[in-house]
């Protein structure tokens, strides 16, 4: 074997394959899972701004069990705020009930069936408070 092989298609020819074609539909600028290139180094994502379902003028309260194996929480929808507010928000109605919660989406999820004092810490924050189910 003495010839010189400059190149990987030249390798792969050496051993009697076909050469790999690779797919250039996908450019580095498009990937999002991507941080950094040799090219232009670090790569900040930018993110994308979330559009906050516009409310009816109600908190909706709703109180579940459906797939939490029958442990009830009480749902908060319909408020119309941010991320951030709606985080602030379930950390309050959360300290006030004395349970765990979470933010999923758009939705406060609250531990427990807690319906009359999330009403009450609502109404303080100023939103009329519908009741939705049984």
């Amino acid at each position: 074997m003495s010839n010189k092989l400059s190149s990987l298609s030249d390798l792969a020819s050496a051993f009697g394959r076909e050469p790999v074609q690779s797919d250039d539909k996908k450019s580095p600028s498009n990937d999002d899972s991507l941080v950094y290139s040799t090219n232009s180094g670090r790569i900040k994502q930018e993110k994308s701004a979330k559009n906050i379902t516009p409310n009816d003028g109600f908190a909706h309260v709703r109180r579940e069990t459906k797939g939490r194996k029958g442990k009830g929480v009480v749902t908060i929808s319909g408020l119309g705020l941010d991320a951030a507010a709606l985080k602030e928000l379930a950390k309050k109605l959360k300290k006030t009930c004395g349970a765990g919660g979470t933010v999923v989406g758009e939705t406060i999820e609250v531990q427990g069936d807690k319906r009359v004092q999330i009403q009450q810490v609502l109404e303080k924050s100023g939103f009329k408070v519908k009741f939705i189910g049984g």
